[in-house]
């Protein structure tokens, strides 16, 4: 194993034995490079001064709430951006199975059901919900998978495609039984508890009550589970090798076209489980359901440091990406920013996350 102190001190000769330029195009590369992280570190200070609360307790455990919330997708989504692609159909396969996660978990004794006839909800029946949303996330995956393997199709027409689709379902899903597209609601305790129940709970100085619920450890547990699989499996270096260069890992002996539908179907059962946590965590589930999740896992995936070129990237740069996309949304509410123009920030720290990424590729090449 190599001596780190060796490493920093050879890393200080070679700045020593710099010239004049060679100095300043390193300290000008260091700052675009890491310019975004620079801003948006600003952004909370002033935020911070702004607003006094911003940096409360209660408003500390809603950023890791939120964060828990979207981790899940995140994770799932950056293996197809490991593998050069995108997933357009990520915030649609959330709103359909957080739907039919809250429609087979509806309590059973309100007067209007979407399903009349299910059984009572025990453990079991939770978990066989979870299984069956996870499933229908994992077969839509498969299908983006499969087209993109099968006939080189690039993942943006095939997610688009699968988007409209999905959006289509959750249409007809709406109209069953003469619901006639009105909102899923009514859910159980039994399923809040699983999911948004407190975990920990306390109070501040001030006597304000504060509580993590479940999810959180959830989300904890599924970024273990994902950082093992990533970098712990043959599965985990193939998909690196993949993206990295597919025919140089097809002459290694790599199966290009399993490799990218498990990691397209993996990103889909990663999918149905954001979609049953946020089932439970917004209570009344719409049509609308996931719209644009797909945009903010992108964004969060970029900004943490996967790259769209493909093979780069690491589970703590997902989790430090959502964090920091989560903080800055809260800021902006804090703020007081409209949240129309909220939107346009949103696509501007797309923009400039991916056109950092693309010059870090540039520069490498």
């Amino acid at each position: 194993m190599a001596n780190p102190l060796k490493s920093m001190q050879r890393t200080r000769e070679e700045y020593r034995s710099m010239d004049r330029l060679d100095r300043r195009r390193f300290w000008s590369d260091s700052i675009l490079n890491n310019a975004l992280y620079i801003l948006m570190f600003v952004f909370v200070v002033y935020t911070a001064i702004k607003n006094k609360n911003f940096l409360a307790p209660g408003s500390i455990v809603n950023i890791l709430s939120l964060v828990a919330a979207s981790l899940p997708m995140a994770l799932g989504i950056a293996g197809c951006i490991v593998l050069t692609g995108t997933d357009l159909s990520g915030g649609r396969v959330v709103g359909l199975t957080s739907a039919i996660a809250g429609a087979l978990l509806q309590d059973r004794t309100i007067s209007r059901k979407f399903f009349s006839s299910l059984p009572e909800i025990t453990g079991g029946w939770i978990l066989l919900t979870i299984l069956c949303v996870v499933l229908i996330g994992a077969i839509i995956g498969m299908v983006n998978g499969f087209f993109v393997a099968k006939f080189s199709l690039h993942p943006f027409i095939v997610t688009l495609a699968t988007q409209l689709i999905t959006y289509g379902l959750i249409l007809i899903f709406f109209m069953l039984n003469d619901n006639n597209g009105q909102p899923v609601s009514g859910l159980s305790q039994e399923y809040k508890n699983v999911i948004s129940a407190p975990m920990i709970q306390f109070t501040t100085k001030s006597g304000a009550p504060i509580s993590i619920p479940w999810y959180v450890l959830y989300a904890v547990i599924f970024v273990f589970i994902m950082w093992f699989i990533w970098n712990k499996t043959s599965f985990g270096k193939n998909m690196f090798a993949v993206g990295s260069n597919a025919d140089a890992a097809r002459v290694s002996g790599v199966n290009v076209f399993w490799t990218t539908v498990l990691v397209h179907t993996l990103a889909g059962a990663m999918y149905g489980v954001t979609g049953f946590i946020e089932g439970a965590r917004i209570s009344s589930i719409t049509q609308s359901a996931g719209l644009n999740y797909e945009c903010d896992a992108i964004a969060a995936c970029v900004i943490g440091g996967v790259s769209f070129v493909g093979g780069t990237g690491k589970i703590s740069g997902i989790v430090l990406g959502v964090f920091i996309l989560r903080i800055i949304f809260v800021a902006l509410s804090m703020l007081g920013i409209n949240a129309n123009m909220q939107y346009i920030i949103k696509g501007a720290i797309i923009l400039a996350a991916c056109s950092l990424d693309m010059r870090k590729y540039l520069v490498r090449k």
